[in-house]
């Protein structure tokens, strides 16, 4: 099995997928590769575009996964490959010592489109990393050590992230500190309130709509009142924006939809475009005081690398379009409609949707029924992730290109996956992650193709206004029944 058509094929062979898993596991990650394949979904992905992703076997998927929003605009879309290509003539990772060209583009860039009061932004190649510099920078403004997160939050896996987390993650690694790290259940503002009460927190880190937990939605009021709280005791607020923000609640962060200016916003994933690893900091001049104290004090090699920058900024100015941001509430709106019809059919299973916006959660009645759900989905050609802290929610996140009709498609196998799965989990000794049978071939999905030049993204203006009527597509598709 090698690459296929790539020059450095004789890189990467396998003699097959058997053999890749094997070595996969005996050379990468022995957990996580067993436990996909006993979850009866033996993922390789190969071959990639636009909204499906293919198994080395041949075995097409429509992502509705997309890595966390990594791939919000699709995989490979042509726009982005276009913008890292034409940057490879010029730029390479760059020197993290010195003003760049992107760096400072991307970052003015990034003001432009910020909250209100962002003043300064600090590059990294991770989330985790972007967590925290975050972290640090509200510790160094304060000059207090206290850190109050939410209950099953998830913020990353690096140093100070990891302990803002679950416990499942912080232990493992002898990071649960509760001495430095608060944890309080999400939506209680008695309890923020009294995390904060000793005036000893240097900031309280939040999910906007928490993903790893699966979704719950803030309470109206509730993000606005922990920022009041946060004034009131002298903490800064960090809106952790790596998987809400970037239109995926339909405004390009979703903070400012609760009316809450943070002071620190951390943003990354789909701000790659899916191509070259880059994520931000956004802050305030307070947070932001150490880069005129030290600019040395934080350093990374990779943080803010030129060619990711260039990709970043060709993924905020699509992002930013005012056709982008119409369709995503035409899809939002299309998902709704269907969802809700389909939990009319099954209430006693399908027992709730989570929404704001692309941010969607579809709740079970099982307390692993997202699992069930997600076997389905996969068998039946969509890729959809259960909720690691919740799984009794599937994630469900649909991107920001897509056409109606591979919408439509993504919900009658949703609408399968769900009838079947109901009557997995009440079969005698069904476990969620037993290995299910093979199912027949796959269909062929369409492709969404991007407009790239001006005059195309006016004729996709013109037909927004057909699509929710369901007339023809955005975007131009084309068949794609191709075997590998």
């Amino acid at each position: 099995m090698a690459w296929d058509g790539s020059t450095t094929g004789e890189l990467v062979t396998f003699a097959s997928k058997a053999e890749l898993l094997a070595q996969a596991e005996r050379y990468w990650n022995p957990d996580k590769t067993r436990f996909w394949s006993a979850a009866g979904v033996p993922l390789v992905i190969g071959r990639r575009e636009g909204y499906v992703i293919h198994d080395v076997t041949g075995k097409p998927l429509i992502d509705m996964h997309l890595n966390g929003g990594t791939y919000n605009l699709g995989h490979r879309n042509p726009e982005i490959i276009a913008a890292v290509t034409e940057a490879m003539d010029y730029f390479d990772v760059g020197n993290h010592h010195f003003p760049s060209i992107a760096r400072t583009a991307l970052a003015k860039a990034l003001i432009g489109t910020g909250p209100e009061g962002m003043a300064k932004v600090m590059f990294g190649s991770g989330g985790g990393e972007a967590i925290d510099m975050a972290l640090k920078s509200a510790r160094h403004a304060t000059k207090r050590r206290k850190i109050v997160s939410i209950a099953k939050a998830y913020h990353g896996h690096t140093g100070l992230a990891v302990g803002t987390g679950d416990e499942r993650f912080a232990r493992l690694f002898l990071a649960d500190r509760p001495d430095e790290f608060t944890h309080v259940p999400f939506n209680d503002l008695a309890a923020m309130e009294k995390a904060l009460a000793a005036g000893d927190a240097a900031a309280v880190i939040m999910e906007t709509i928490p993903a790893t937990y699966g979704f719950p939605l803030p309470a109206p009021g509730y993000l606005k009142a922990v920022k009041e709280l946060c004034e009131a005791h002298g903490a800064l607020y960090i809106a952790d924006e790596v998987q809400t923000g970037l239109m995926r609640t339909g405004e390009l962060w979703g903070i400012t939809k609760h009316g809450v200016a943070p002071d620190l916003l951390v943003t990354g994933k789909g701000l790659s475009g899916g191509m070259y690893p880059v994520t931000a900091v956004l802050a305030t001049e307070r947070a932001a005081a150490w880069l005129e104290a030290d600019g040395f004090a934080h350093m990374s090699t990779f943080g803010g690398a030129e060619v990711g920058c260039i990709a970043a900024l060709r993924c905020l100015e699509i992002t930013t379009r005012p056709e982008v941001r119409a369709l995503s509430h035409h899809i939002a709106a299309f998902f709704t409609a269907g969802l809700d019809r389909i939990r009319a059919k099954y209430p006693d299973w399908f027992t709730g949707v989570r929404q704001d916006g692309l941010v969607m959660g579809l709740e079970f009645a099982h307390p692993e029924g997202a699992k069930f759900v997600m076997r389905r989905l996969y068998q039946r050609g969509v890729w959809a992730i259960f909720s690691t802290l919740d799984p009794r929610v599937l994630q469900y996140k649909p991107g920001l290109l897509l056409d109606q009709g591979t919408c439509a498609r993504i919900l009658t196998a949703t609408e399968a996956a769900i009838c079947e799965a109901r009557e997995d989990a009440v079969a005698p000794g069904q476990l969620p992650l037993s290995r299910p049978a093979e199912t027949g071939a796959a269909p062929a999905f369409d492709l969404p193709r991007y407009p790239a030049d001006p005059g195309a993204r006016a004729v996709l203006a013109q037909r927004l206004a057909t699509w929710a009527a369901g007339g023809e597509a955005p975007y131009p598709v084309a068949s794609n029944a191709r075997e590998t």
